[in-house]
């Protein structure tokens, strides 16, 4: 099966024509391939467990050769792609801790994509999908658990993700990774996320794919039009950093990182994806629930989770069995692979736009100087040798999204005459040459 499989990956991506040029959004999107994902979910299902704690010297089952044919997989479409993927294992010891016994060597599968813009490569853009699975108790190695939902479809979208979008440029670099624990405890991705914070490294996003593969409701209502992207506004600490005060005070509680990227994400998809209805919900995630995303909100990166739009709780952390005639388990047969494809391109869509755009401006503030009906924002200027100049864009406080923009040129200094701050919320947009835009930059107040 391995072999007609990555025969089947190779024949199809030949088709795609290598691109070494400035990504073309719309291209993009038309060459994810609901099939391929197919294939990648029923290959990831036919390994019977990918619990962490299960085997890793079989090729046929467990979590070891289930991570050597995401890395196999990967390493061929980079080589289709004069070799631009970079497939690297994160290779780390977890240790002991309440979901893992005894120290237990994890392995996160990482595709890195290099920025070719000298001023943005260092600037990072992050998917993942976790390739872990598990059955009803969280420490049964030894069940099947198929995890075709949870997250086989997460893992497939960001594998496909990762095959097309190596045959394009990009300027800031982008990295995909399928992460491994996740059932543990979110021990992969809390590994990576600190590693990065460690290395300074500038994630400007990150996006999780975590349970994204049925269309259909434990209802039985369809809901193959939408998905639910979670962003987190304020973050539960103990502790509130000047930032975060700072946004409090100006009554920018709903403009974190966070929620300015999925207000992005959501853009990107009404322009490109008009098919797709992204539902930003404002929590970090599920309710007392989690993801991949949350390490990287803990080490201050904005990231956001996208979730299926209704859950069936029968399909997930489930033995597979049937009960009172009805069916449990996380079974291929619930998937949705159509759906799946288009919450893939989705996050493509977004990830081109984030990627070919520039930096989000620093140092966006609103002119406090003296009590006055106009609003006078100031920002640095970007580095980007491409850079066109800026937008501003506002909105009434109880709105979610931006509803008013206004292109201000290639300045650092603008007032909106007879619009109060008193009375919107702000941002400051950075703009390119080929109309990419950035993030937009929440104003913190500045007085001399």
């Amino acid at each position: 099966m391995r072999r007609s499989i990555l025969t089947f990956m190779a024949l199809s991506f030949g088709c795609i024509p290598f691109a070494n040029a400035q990504a073309d959004i719309a291209a993009i999107s038309k060459q994810i391939s609901s099939q391929r994902i197919e294939a990648r979910i029923r290959k990831l299902v036919s390994f019977g467990t990918r619990h962490s704690l299960s085997d890793t010297v079989s090729e046929t089952r467990g979590i070891g050769a289930a991570r050597r044919w995401i890395a196999a997989d990967l390493q061929s479409c980079s080589q289709a792609a004069k070799d631009r993927l970079e497939v690297t294992l994160d290779e780390f010891v977890a240790e002991p801790s309440a979901r893992v016994p005894k120290p237990t060597t994890m392995i996160n599968v990482v595709a890195t994509l290099r920025g070719t813009q000298a001023e943005s490569r260092d600037r990072i853009y992050v998917v993942s999908g976790h390739y872990d699975s598990m059955p009803s108790s969280v420490m049964d190695p030894a069940s099947d658990a198929p995890g075709a939902n949870d997250d086989a479809s997460g893992t497939a979208a960001v594998m496909e993700m990762a095959c097309v979008m190596a045959n394009y440029s990009f300027d800031a670099t982008l990295v995909f990774m399928a992460v491994a624990g996740e059932e543990q405890g979110l021990v992969g991705s809390t590994h990576w996320a600190k590693d990065a914070k460690a290395k300074q490294a500038n994630i400007a996003g990150m996006f999780t794919n975590d349970i994204i593969g049925s269309s259909r409701g434990a209802n039985g209502k369809s809901y193959a039009n939408r998905v639910r992207l979670f962003a987190e506004g304020v973050a539960p600490n103990k502790e509130n950093t000047d930032d975060v005060r700072t946004r409090l005070t100006t009554g920018g509680e709903n403009d974190s990182a966070s929620r300015e990227l999925a207000r992005f994400v959501k853009a990107q998809a009404q322009r490109h994806m008009k098919s797709m209805r992204v539902d930003i919900v404002y929590r970090r995630d599920r309710y007392l629930r989690g993801g991949d995303h949350l390490p990287f909100l803990e080490q201050g990166f904005p990231a956001l989770r996208f979730v299926e739009a209704s859950e069936n709780f029968r399909h997930q952390h489930q033995n597979v069995r049937v009960e009172n005639g009805v069916q449990y388990g996380d079974l291929i047969e619930h998937v949705d692979f159509d759906y799946v494809a288009s919450i893939a391109k989705v996050n493509a869509v977004a990830l081109a736009a984030l990627a070919n755009g520039p930096a989000a401006p620093s140092d966006a503030a609103i002119e406090t100087i003296r009590l006055e009906n106009n609003t006078t924002l100031r920002w640095t200027a970007n580095k980007e040798p491409d850079l066109a100049g800026y937008r501003v864009v506002w909105r009434e406080t109880t709105a979610p999204t931006w509803q008013h923009s206004r292109d201000v040129g290639n300045v650092t200094r603008y007032t909106l005459d007879d619009i109060s701050k008193d009375d919107f919320l702000f941002g400051v947009i950075a703009l390119d040459k080929e109309g990419n835009q950035s993030v937009a930059s929440y104003p913190r107040p500045y007085r001399p």
